[in-house]
Order: structure tokens, then sequence, then C-alpha cells
């Protein structure tokens, strides 16, 4: 396997060679993912393979969020705030082209640790994440992420436990 590194999304980068299979993460990458970098409504990263700076091996995205309070379970509630809404940082969307299979763990540890990162700086309390389907489901659950109570596909992962992973 190639060594790979994590940058923001840029020009350089080959958009329309991406592939992962799922045609709205395609269609994301190729037609919208710089326009919501310009207006900051994502931050999106890309994998890169070391060998080949201009090829996207795999992408997520990151933005702010919040989730309520009542959505968690009470045993992670009961260590927030009690605000309405607790910050949340969105990894909004996660894909891996087909010629990379098994980086998806690469993709979501750099997620989660930029995340954590950012939470020193900009507050938030969890990563929240909505997977598309049940094999998603399965990844992120893989990882510890847990269902919010409103939605089995939406799910959290706190980042007291991400620091622990992180470390």
């Amino acid at each position: 396997m190639s060594a790979f590194h994590f940058e923001s999304l840029g020009s350089q980068h080959d958009r329309a060679a991406f592939s992962c299979g799922s045609p709205p993460l395609d269609d994301y990458l190729k037609t919208r993912a710089r326009q919501d970098v310009k207006r900051l409504a994502a931050a999106v990263f890309v994998m890169v393979p070391d060998d080949a700076p201009t090829v996207v091996a795999g992408y997520y995205t990151l933005s702010a969020t919040s989730v309520a309070l009542e959505e968690v379970p009470e045993e992670f509630a009961r260590k927030l705030p009690r605000y309405p809404f607790a910050p949340a940082t969105l990894l909004g969307r996660l894909a891996r082209d087909v010629q990379f299979p098994g980086t998806g763990r690469l993709l979501l540890v750099d997620a989660l640790k930029r995340a954590y990162r950012q939470a020193g700086e900009i507050a938030a309390a969890t990563v929240i994440v909505d997977a598309k389907d049940a094999l998603a489901r399965a990844f992120y659950e893989s990882f510890g992420f847990r269902a919010l109570r409103a939605s089995a596909n939406r799910l959290f992962l706190p980042m007291q436990t991400i620091a622990t992973l992180t470390e």
C-alpha cells in the first residue's frame, strides 16, 4: 500500500477521476466540494498518495453543528452543561476511491484527530456522523460510535473517547 498524506482540497487535485462507487459521494466531490469550501459551508480534506500528489484517494468533510441534549444517551448528557444543545463537529461525508480499498480507516482516524485538535479552539463535545446505510453504520460502530436517540443512522462519538483513541 502507498503512503498517504492529508491536505485541504485544492485546485491541483484531480476530482474528476475520483470514484467511490456511491454516485452522491462522487458527485459531491466533483461538483460541489470546492464551492462548499469557498462558502465556508464545509472543510474538505483529501487523502493523497505521497507518490501521486494530484490523485484523490479519499476525502472527508468537517463542519460545525450541534446536537440536542435530549438526543444523546443520558450517561453522556449528564456530563454536559444543561444547555438545550451541545456543540459538535459533523463528519458530513467520508469516501475512498475504489482503487484504494482498506483506506477508510485512515480517513476516519485523520478526521477524528483533526476534529479533536480543533475542539481545543472551537468547542465540540462530540463528533456526529450520518451513516448512509447499514454497512456504513457498522463501520462507524466498529470505532465506538453510538446511535443517537432520534435515528439509528445518526451516530456520535464523544470527544473524550476520541482523546483516548488518538493519544
